[in-house]
């Protein structure tokens, strides 16, 4: 790894892959792991009611949340609402989703690592409409 300045301009925003997202999602890649890192960062923007499927990472998640209003379940648990400045810290292999509320878009930095395996996302079902509808508990 060499240091550098990475122009935005050279990472163009992409759409979130229709098979692991519902609804419109945008990506902005902002780090891709370079050895001996191993950490991914992407900014995610969620449009109102885009969200990904449900879904684990072999050494857990980082959301800090830049704009907006989110959801965010740990299966097993209630809903939960997520706002900027917020940061959501998932536990290694834990199943989870997370996506924008239904009427306001969301923005956040995601960040995570793969193991020493190789292993990073492990993609699973989409959240159904029920489950994303609803209503979030409140925060402890």
């Amino acid at each position: 790894m060499r240091p550098r300045i990475m122009r935005a301009a050279s990472r163009p925003t992409t759409k979130a892959e229709a098979a692991n997202f519902v609804g419109a999602v945008l990506s902005d890649p902002v780090y891709a792991p370079e050895g001996p890192s191993r950490l991914r960062a992407s900014r995610v923007t969620f449009m109102p009611g885009g969200r990904t499927n449900w879904h684990q990472h072999a050494v857990g998640q980082i959301l800090y949340v830049l704009s907006g209003v989110g959801r965010y379940q740990l299966d097993g648990e209630p809903v939960r609402e997520i706002m900027a400045g917020d940061t959501v810290v998932i536990p290694p292999n834990a199943r989870h989703w997370h996506g924008s509320a239904p009427d306001t878009m969301m923005c956040h930095l995601a960040m995570s690592e793969t193991d020493d395996q190789g292993r990073a996302t492990s993609w699973l079902e989409p959240v159904s409409d029920v489950d994303y509808a609803k209503a979030p508990a409140k925060l402890d």
